[in-house]
């Protein structure tokens, strides 16, 4: 399980690189969430969270927007989720910012 402190630093990460950011810190949240604003660019999750496995949220998700790039997040040395179309590092701001590079079509990054 995850900590609000972690969603909190990885959101601070992502706004410093002028980027808009939308938390949820469940995974019911977060299809509530998407559901109710489907326009994102990406999604960032994180692989261990809570609720379901990360595989049935990223179903979920695909199901409200099948064209959606997910990023997933995991320490260094555990198992993707399966499916995701990026992956880094959870200890890495750098690489999860290039990550949303390649699916942010903002100019800020």
């Amino acid at each position: 399980m995850r900590y609000p402190g972690t969603i909190s630093t990885r959101k601070l990460v992502i706004e410093t690189a002028q980027m808009n950011v939308i938390t949820a810190y469940s995974s019911q949240e977060a299809v509530a969430t998407l559901k109710r604003f489907p326009n994102v660019d990406g999604i960032v999750l994180d692989k261990d969270v809570e609720g379901m496995s990360c595989q049935e949220l990223m179903r979920q998700l695909w199901a409200v927007r099948a064209d959606l790039p997910i990023v997933t997040v995991s320490p260094s040395g555990y198992d993707r989720c399966g499916g995701e179309q990026y992956h880094c590092s959870s200890h890495n701001p750098q690489a999860l910012l290039e990550q949303l590079k390649k699916i942010c079509p903002c100019e800020a990054l």
